[in-house]
C-alpha cells in the first residue's frame, strides 16, 4: 500500500471507528456511512477523498478493516470500533482450540492480574494464528503473543463472533484461559 493509501487508511479508521463526530457524520447501528456523505464531510474540514482511492484502499488493505456493502453505496470499519452508538450484530461463532492475542510485554503484568478487557473497544481482538497476533503485539511495543483457550471458553458459555476480516471477537478473557 502506498504512503497516500496508508494515510487514507489511517483517516479512515480514525473517523469509521473512533470519531465520526470529528467530521460531522454519524454512523448507523451497523457502522454504516453513505460513501458520499463521507467525502462531502471530509472535504468540509478540507480532507479530500475521492471514491476510487476509497474503494482501492479497501480493496488493497492487508488487515481489510473497512467493508463497502453490496450496492457500493455504503463504508464501513469491519471492527474496533470505539463508539458506543455502533452495535454490529456478529453472529456468534464456534471458536478453535485456541486463538492468540498480540499485546505489549509491558502490558502483561496487568493482562496476568485482570485477564483481557475490551477497554475502550466493544470486544478483545483475537487472532486465528501466531504470526498476526505478533505483527499486531509489535505496534505496541516489544510484542508478547497470549494463546487463548478459546473453545474451553465458549463451552463454559463465553461467546465468540468473528468478523468480516477474520478477526475473533469477545467481550472480556478471565486469567485462567490465558496461557
Amino acid at each position: 500500500m502506498s504512503k497516500h493509501y496508508t494515510e487514507i487508511s489511517k483517516y479512515l479508521s480514525f473517523v469509521l471507528r473512533h470519531q465520526p463526530g470529528a467530521i460531522g457524520i454519524t454512523l448507523d447501528t451497523e457502522g454504516w456511512v453513505d460513501i458520499t456523505v463521507l467525502i462531502a464531510a471530509a472535504a468540509k474540514i478540507g480532507k479530500t477523498l475521492a471514491i476510487d482511492v476509497i474503494r482501492e484502499v479497501v480493496a488493497t488493505s492487508d488487515k481489510k478493516r473497512f467493508a463497502i456493502s453490496e450496492d457500493g453505496l455504503r463504508i464501513r470499519a469491519v471492527q474496533g470500533h470505539s463508539t458506543q452508538h455502533v452495535d454490529i450484530n456478529y453472529i456468534e461463532q464456534v471458536p478453535p482450540d485456541f486463538l492468540y492475542h498480540g499485546t505489549a510485554t509491558r502490558f502483561l503484568d496487568s493482562i496476568y492480574e485482570q485477564g483481557l478487557i475490551s477497554g475502550s473497544r466493544h470486544y478483545v481482538h483475537l487472532s486465528q494464528d501466531k504470526q498476526t497476533a505478533l505483527a499486531v503485539g509489535s505496534r505496541h511495543g516489544q510484542p508478547a503473543v497470549l494463546t487463548i483457550k478459546a473453545l474451553l471458553m465458549h463451552e463454559q458459555g463465553f461467546k465468540f463472533f468473528r468478523a468480516e476480516n477474520g478477526v475473533w471477537l469477545t467481550s472480556v478473557i478471565p486469567v485462567e484461559f490465558i496461557f
